[in-house]
């Protein structure tokens, strides 16, 4: 059994030349035991690793170089081995490097993903705080104040700043240099569990892991940019599910403003929501005025990517008084282009059916689920793409202050994306269709199929049974609202 001995946990270069040394010799996979660390004086006689005088020449492709370089940084202790075995492999089959079917391969490229995920995480979500300022230590003192640092200074010194980070992954020295380049005007150190990092202006210097006593909690400018953070905060522009996938909660206690998030986004609902009720039970209340307020806000949405390559937000329209309410799934290309619901083809053929059913569209307020046109650009046309979840979930709030301005006696969700915005689960269609229910938030839903589908098919026969359904449903529906 042979032993390879690496200085640390990041050591990239001792692994090469151990693996190189181990390769050139033939040795295989399951006879090395990868160690962090010094080497034991006797490893039940186990053979350290030794280079080789003259090691066997081989070539293994650059790309494979380039993901070891990464997957080092990984905190899974068999990624030593997981890439000997490959290189090894590599070494009679360099075309490997490119079958990403390859259950090892893609092991080793998912590990090389996530430690990129961190060093992202840290270059985004790290903070320094600034020290409170002390004298500098007289010259010749042999202590610094961070470090252990022998340094003569003047009677003062500049400021210093602390961060404090907890990795999942050994990128720390991987990523000084970016903090080296970002903040090369300021003395400032990073703190972590395994390793410090100091940087003097000059040097960057290493000492042992610390916790997170040892930096401090807050500082004057902290509470300016709290300040600023929160008159800026735009709830229109939250997107909570992408917020946590980009920036998992674990990071939020390192990071000021964070900590406003939840309250900012309580405290815009509640004055919203407010604002709402205010303008319906109020003597004289403005609701069209609070509905008009409403629209302008959902006008500079950014809650999902959507809003990007829309032309603009497609809000509802109707009376604000009005007994039903229908919820579509999105904007279409025409709705996108004229900023009003339901005026193209399935506008069209929902118009004719609410008359066939009795019901006029003027009273009525009819919405989206979703208010911006998703679609794929073939050529010149925007062919539709149905939303996702979260698209969907993103868009919820503004369905809801809809209908909390509305109160509608029935709410009619047309299709199965709205089916979803209104009751939060997946709807089958099919199955729920044609009857009313209670929904989760108060007040009576119904479900049909969107005007949409019937554009849909080809067969004429079955056209035409499919809208006389869908008259029916409508129909249904109006009897519900019924004094």
């Amino acid at each position: 059994m042979r032993v390879a001995v690496l200085a640390s946990e990041d050591d990239f270069d001792g692994w090469r030349d151990a693996a190189r040394t181990l390769a050139g010799a033939r040795v295989p996979p399951g006879e090395i035991v990868w160690q962090v660390g010094d080497m034991p004086g006797d490893l039940f006689g186990d053979e350290a690793v030794r280079a080789a005088a003259a090691p066997v020449a081989f070539s293994v492709p650059r790309g494979f170089l380039d993901l070891a370089k990464t997957v080092v940084l990984h905190a899974d202790p068999q990624r030593f081995a997981l890439l000997y075995a490959l290189l090894v492999r590599l070494i009679d089959q360099p075309r490997l490097i490119d079958d990403r079917a390859d259950p090892a391969l893609r092991a080793l490229e998912e590990m090389a993903k996530a430690v990129r995920r961190d060093i992202h995480k840290m270059r985004a979500f790290l903070r320094f705080r600034e020290l409170p300022h002390q004298p500098a230590p007289p010259p010749g003192h042999p202590q610094d104040d961070m470090g252990g640092r022998v340094e003569e200074r003047a009677n003062t010194v500049d400021p210093e700043y602390v961060a404090w980070f907890e990795p999942e992954h050994h990128i720390v020295r991987a990523n000084a240099q970016f903090f080296v380049n970002r903040f090369t005007a300021m003395r400032w150190s990073i703190l972590t569990p395994a390793l410090s990092i100091h940087w003097d202006g000059e040097v960057v210097s290493e000492a042992p892991g610390a916790v997170k006593a040892d930096a401090p909690d807050g500082d004057p400018t902290e509470e300016v940019w709290k300040t600023y953070y929160a008159s800026i905060f735009n709830p229109a522009r939250v997107k909570i599910g992408a917020m946590l996938k980009e920036m998992p909660r674990k990071y939020w206690k390192n990071m000021p403003e964070t900590a406003l998030v939840p309250g900012l986004i309580a405290q815009a609902q509640r004055r919203e929501s407010g604002m709402i009720e205010t303008a319906r039970t109020a003597q004289g209340g403005n609701v069209t005025g609070a509905w008009e307020a409403l629209r302008d806000e959902a006008m500079g949405c950014q809650r999902c990517p959507l809003w990007k390559p829309a032309t603009q937000t497609v809000f509802g329209e109707g009376p604000v008084d009005a007994r039903m309410m229908f919820v579509g799934e999105q904007p279409g290309d025409q709705e996108d282009l004229a900023g009003r619901p339901f005026v193209g083809p399935a506008g069209q053929v929902f118009d004719a059916a609410l008359g066939e059913a009795g019901i006029d569209r003027a009273t009525v307020y009819v919405t989206n689920a979703v208010k911006h046109f998703k679609f794929e650009p073939r050529g010149k046309r925007r062919i539709h793409s149905k939303p996702n979840a979260g698209e969907i979930d993103a868009c919820r709030w503004w369905v809801e202050q809809e209908t909390m301005l509305v109160q509608p006696r029935l709410t009619v969700a047309l299709g199965a994306t709205a089916a979803r915005s209104l009751t939060g689960r997946t709807v089958t269609i099919g199955r729920e269709r044609g009857r009313g229910f209670e929904l989760p938030g108060g007040g009576t839903g119904f479900i049909t199929v969107h005007p949409s589908f019937l554009l849909r098919i080809d067969d004429p026969a079955r056209a035409e049974d499919e809208r006389g359904r869908f008259v029916v449903d409508l129909r249904a529906a109006a009897a519900l609202v019924v004094e």
